[in-house]
This record gives C-alpha cells, structure tokens and sequence, in this order.
C-alpha cells in the first residue's frame, strides 16, 4: 500500500510542479518544454529545494510511457506522402544538416576526449534527427558496444524492412477495418482502439528486437493516413501532454548542479557549436535545395537548437553503459540553453538577413535570390509523364518487392517448421516440394502485379510513346528489368532449396516468363495494389469531397507562399453580429475571406455586408505571415472544431480558380482593382505575379498591367468573364 500512495505522492509533485513552471514559461514567452526540465530540476534529490520525490525508478517507468505516447502523436502529426510531395527541398536541407552537424559532434566528441562510441552518440544528437530510426540504430551499434561499419549498415537495412513492411500491411488492413466499423464507433471506441493498436506495434517491434519507441511511431504515421487520423491526433493530445510532462519532467531530475559546475566549458562549446552549426548547414542546405538567402537565413535561425529526442539517444546510451553518466546532464543544459536563446534567434534572423544583402555581391545575391523561381519552374517540368510513371514504377517495386521478401522470411521461419511436424515420416523431399508449390502459390499473385504493366502504368507508357517514339527503348529497359526483379525471387528463393544448374535456371526463367504471359487471360488477380492506393489516399479524397474550396485553392496555388485557415468564431466574441466590412481581417492582417460554412450553407466570396454568426466557420487565405498574424489576433475568438457537432457544408460545385494571364487585349489590363466590383460578382483575386515578385491579396488601388499572371477564385461563370 506504501509504494501506491508513494507513486501518487510522486506524480502529485511532478504534476504541480510542472503546471506551475510551465505557466512561468509561459509568462516568459518560453517552450513548456523549458519548465518542465526547471521543475524536475526543483524537486530532484540533486537540489532538495522543494519535495523531492521518493522514487525516482518509477519515475523513469512512467517517462517510458510517455517516450511512446510522444512518439506516436509524431507518428500522427507525420505524413509520407507530405514528405514525398516536400521532395527534394526537405531532403537536402535535413540531409546537409544530418551529416554536417554529424560529423561536428564526432571531430567535437574527439577533441574533447570522448571514446569513439561518446562521439557517435553527439554527432547523432547533435544532428537533431528526431526519428527513431536514429534511436534503433545506435541502440544496435551500441549494445555491442562496437562500431562495426558492415554491421551498421545491417542493421539500417533490416530496420528500413521492417519499418516499410509494418506500414505498408498496416494501410492494406487498417484503413479498411476503422473504415467498416466507423458508424459503430464513438470518440472513447476510437481512442481506445488507436492506443490498443500503438501499443500492439510497440508489443510487436519489442517481440523483433526493435524499440518501443519506433513500434509507437511507425503505428502513428499509419492511422496518420487513414480518414481518422486528424480526429485521433486530437483525441491523442490529452495523454500525450500529460505523460510527456512526465517525461521532460524526468529529464530534469537528471540535471546534476555538480555537473553542471564541473563540465560548464564543454557545455557551452558544444552550445554555441550546436547553435552555429545547425543554423549555418540548414542556410547552406536551403539554398542548396533552391531557395532564396532571406527565406534559408530564416529557417536557419528559426531551427538552431537541439531536439527533444536528443534525450532519448543520451538515455539510451547511459542506460547501455556506453556512455559516461556526466554526458546526460550535460545534454540536457546544451539543450536547455538552445531552447532558451530560440526566440532571440529568430528575431535575429532579418537582422543577419539584411546584413548578408549588403555584403554578399550582387552578381551572387541575383543568382540565389531567382533560385526560388527557377526551383519551381524545375518543379512544373517534373511533374510530366516521366515523373508520374517513376514514380508509380518505383512505388510498384517497393510495395510487391518488401511483401515478397516478407513472404520468403515467413517460409523459412514458419512453413519449412510447421511443414516437418504434419509431414512427420514422409520423404524430405515432397516435404520440401510441399513448402515450394505452397509459398509459390502465394508469391503469384505478387509476382504478377509486380512485372505485368497494368492499370496507372500502362496509362503512361501509351502517353509517353505518343509524346516521343523514342521513348519505348527506355520503357523497354524497365520493363525488363521489373521481369528481372520477379524471375530474380524466384531463383533466389528455389535456389535456397535445391541446388540449380543452369539449365533448370533456364527453364525457371522461361516458365516464369510463359505464366506471366499467359496467365492473366484466365485469371483475375487480386486488387492488391489497387486497395492499398485507395486507403493511402481515403485521407485526401475525404478531405477533397468535405473542403473542396481549400482543395482547390492549394491544388492550384502550391508552390507559392499563399496558405488557407480556418476558424470557427466562439459564441462569446465581440465580433458575432458584426458585418464582414467592420471586421479587422482585411485591414489588420492582410487576408482575405474567401468562404464562410453556416451550418449546412456555404457562402463564396461574402460580401462586406454579410454579418457573421457564433459557430461561423470563416476560411481565410493569405501569405503565411498574413495567416500567422490572423491567428494570433483570433487566439481568443475560436473554439475548438472538434467539440461542434459539425454539418457538411455542400460540394461547391461551381466554386473554380482561375489563372488569367494579362494581355494588352485583357479585360483586366490597366484596371483599378476597386473599380472591378468582383466581390458583386461572386468572385476575387487572390494573388498576382508580376515578374518575379509575388503578391497575394493585392490592395483596393492595385492596377493590373500587361504580363500579370492573375489567380481568381469564386463562382466558375463570374471568373470566366474576367479573363
């Protein structure tokens, strides 16, 4: 009874405690996160200032769960295909930050005296990778507590498996099953069920030997793709505040004031190098990615301190007796200290921005600066045929390619044994033929959708041969070489049975070609491919059908810095009653209202004389400036969405953007923006591109000239008249 009321003692303090520090940070314009790690500091045994608590073991239990709960809600919050739709620009800024800061931490590790092993875990830290990837992989490297290059480079092939796998069966079955039983569920069912599924795969990449952490994670991103996947993050947010203020809070109780006072220089080299690298690779990666000096210079300063997960790896690596206990507090104060000078570091970034204008020469400042423009010229240009049929090739290979390789796993480990106790006393040989014909029968039908060229594929090879007739030497080649891939699995997989000569292999080879050829006339195949696409984009297609104003708006402006949000307006606001022209958006923020949801009504384009309503859904479009500055001057004014018992609001069909270049022979050449009265007519503009300057929401007085390339949005006839 004494270790219960002992662990709710605990928590009360943690609890208190963080509440109390996390309103101070508040106060001070401060991350939670920073008052969190102050309070575990207070009420430590280290100071003994305030309570301290009694076990700090089941402390670090309950911070386990929280690492899981954290990283699942990340889970929810990350999306591949957003990340594949980012492309390039993402991967080379991350990437050119990854390594550059990597190799820092491992010449740093070493220059302090560190031993390899202490290196490796700084440069990983530093890097500030928060995915759990990172975490696996040195766990693997480090329970050896060995650098094996090979073995890494194993290890990260296996987890890349494992991980592609996981998700690739957790959307073909998923998405379906929360699917068919969504009109039975209510938000404690659908709660419940997403953390029994997060802890099923964390259960699951335990039972393999990976961490609870990427089991949480890789269930995350999962449900992240499915139609409930915003509703969970929201039902989700709760648990995960409250155990990862247990967690940072715990993280704070690691901070050892003796430490601090023994090891301050290497705390404060490795501040000022974290803060100066991260902010120097990411500039230098941004720009490598295409985009302009004050828009990298930006992200640079805006990004430059550790991540949380830094915590996570320097546990990791004390917990497995590879790293020295000193480095953990140390960490923690490199990471305290980056997080603190953040917002001084954002507002320096225009000053350094500035400063880089005056300095840098013009020749130089005139090709960075037009980067962003050609980037998305470039950007245009890819997404032709070519770009659509590698992309769904690749995708193909990948999603038949890791199920197969999972097929023959499943063969080995499981058939082959359970095979040898029914088939106890019969010839090895038929047992052994047995397990063949049976894991072939199963690989058919993937081998199939993974050579034959069908569906979206077969689209684009006609349209590509249309374009070019040259273009068939080129889909010739990777035509065979996806038959290649296919005949490839299964001669590896008969070779591992018997032993092959090359006749046989000839005859496997032709076989195989001769069913491929011929088997699709008698038989139907699976929807596998097809099933898998469509529960990969139920998200998008459900957001397409219930928003398709903002679909439409991001589908025709993306690439440029003009965003949509929404809001709903809080029965309690001083702006219900008022009419839309006495509202503050316009003038105080820049953006415009381009829709308002009024229950089961939709209002396009409203006019200045619409009055606005409690519950009011207003959808506003603008720069992210623009947008960000709205937010802030509504924080009061909004309630939460997910509370409302919310009505779809139609399909506006006849909502359109139109893009208009200006001609000498243009309606729109030379006029008045005020004198054009589009709003009357159901329409506005939402941004013109004159040359290289992009402006959105232009002022009353802007005049349209010659060359102006014009986005209007509203009612498809009253755009049309414009152009």
């Amino acid at each position: 009874m004494g270790s219960e009321l002992n662990l709710v003692a605990d928590l009360a303090v943690i609890l208190i405690a963080a509440g109390i520090f996390t309103v101070i940070s508040r106060a001070l314009k401060q991350p939670p996160i920073l008052g969190y790690i102050i309070a575990g500091f207070l009420v430590s045994p280290h100071l003994g200032l305030l309570p301290a608590i009694s076990s700090v073991e089941s402390v670090e239990q309950w911070s386990e769960i929280g690492i899981i709960f954290l990283l699942f809600a990340l889970g929810l919050e990350f999306s591949f295909k957003k990340l594949l739709k980012v492309g390039s620009t993402a991967l080379i800024t991350a990437g050119t930050n990854c390594i550059g800061m990597f190799m820092v931490g491992l010449l740093l590790g070493s220059a302090l005296g560190w031993t390899t092993m202490e290196s490796l875990f700084l440069g990983g830290m530093m890097s500030m990778s928060s995915s759990s990837v990172i975490i696996k992989a040195f766990n693997d490297i480090a329970v050896s507590n060995k650098f094996s290059g090979s073995e890494m480079i194993w290890n990260l092939a296996k987890l890349a498996f494992f991980i592609v796998l996981w998700f690739l069966v957790g959307i073909f079955v998923i998405p379906s099953l929360l699917k068919k039983a969504r009109k039975h569920m209510n938000d404690e069912i659908l709660l419940i069920i997403s953390i029994g599924l997060c802890f099923g795969m964390v259960a699951l990449a335990t039972a393999v030997g990976f961490s609870a952490a990427l089991g949480a994670f890789v269930m995350g991103s999962i449900l992240a793709e499915t139609i409930e996947g915003e509703h969970i993050e929201h039902l989700v947010s709760g648990i995960k505040d409250l155990f990862g203020a247990i967690f940072f809070v715990s993280v704070g109780m690691m901070i050892d004031p003796a430490v601090i006072r023994e090891h301050w220089g290497t705390i404060l080299v490795i501040a000022l190098l974290a803060v100066g690298g991260i902010m120097t690779f990411i500039t230098i990666g941004a720009l490598l990615a295409g985009k302009s000096l004050d828009t990298a210079v930006h992200t640079g300063f805006s990004l430059a301190q550790l991540g949380e997960f830094g915590f996570i790896l320097a546990s990791l690596g004390v917990s497995l007796g590879v790293m020295r206990g000193f480095i953990y507090p140390v960490i923690i104060s490199v990471s305290v200290l980056t997080t603190f000078a953040t917002p001084f570091m954002i507002k320096a970034a225009d000053p350094a921005s500035r400063w880089l204008h005056r300095k840098l020469p013009d020749k130089l400042l005139s090709k960075i600066n037009t980067s962003d423009e050609e980037a998305q010229g470039g950007s245009k240009a890819e997404k032709g045929e070519w770009k659509a049929f590698l992309t769904d090739y690749a995708t193909r290979i990948v999603l038949y390619g890791i199920i197969l390789i999972a097929v023959l796993i499943g063969s080995h480990t499981f058939l082959d044994n359970f095979l040898q106790k029914v088939m106890n006393g019969l010839d090895p040989t038929l047992i052994k033929w047995t397990g063949v014909v049976i894991t072939l029968v199963v690989m058919a039908p993937l081998l199939y959708g993974l050579a034959v060229q069908r569906g979206s594929l077969q689209t684009h090879v006609h349209k590509l041969l249309q374009e070019k007739d040259s273009n068939k030497w080129p889909l010739l080649s990777l035509m065979v070489l996806r038959l290649l891939i296919a005949v490839s699995f299964i001669l590896v997989f008969i070779s591992s049975k018997f032993e092959l000569t090359w006749w046989v292999v000839l005859l496997i080879v032709a076989v195989t070609l001769t069913l491929l050829r011929i088997l699709p006339r008698y038989i139907k195949m699976s929807g596998l491919e097809d099933r898998f696409i469509s529960n990969l984009n139920a998200r998008e297609m459900e957001v397409r059908r219930n928003a398709p104003v903002t679909t439409t708006i991001k589908e025709k402006l993306s690439g440029y810095d003009i965003h949509l949000d929404s809001f709903y307006l809080s029965p309690n606001s001083e702006y219900v009653g008022r009419k839309l022209r006495d509202m503050p958006f316009r003038n105080s923020t820049g953006v415009n209202i381009v829709k308002i949801v009024r229950g089961s009504r939709s209002i396009l384009i409203p006019s200045g004389d619409e009055s606005i309503y409690p519950y009011d859904r207003i959808l506003a479009v603008g720069t992210s400036a623009q947008i960000r500055d709205l937010t802030k001057m509504m924080e009061n004014d909004m309630v939460d969405p997910h509370s409302l018992r919310l009505t779809a609001s139609g399909d506006d069909k006849d909502f359109a953007v139109k893009i208009i270049l200006v001609t000498k022979y243009s309606y729109l050449c030379d006029k008045v923006l005020k004198d054009l009265s589009m709003r009357s007519r159901g329409c506005m503009v939402l941004s013109v591109l004159r040359g290289s300057e992009f402006i959105t929401n232009p002022k009353a007085d802007f005049r349209f000239q010659e060359d102006d390339t014009v986005w209007i949005a509203g009612e498809k006839e009253s755009c049309e008249f414009f152009d």
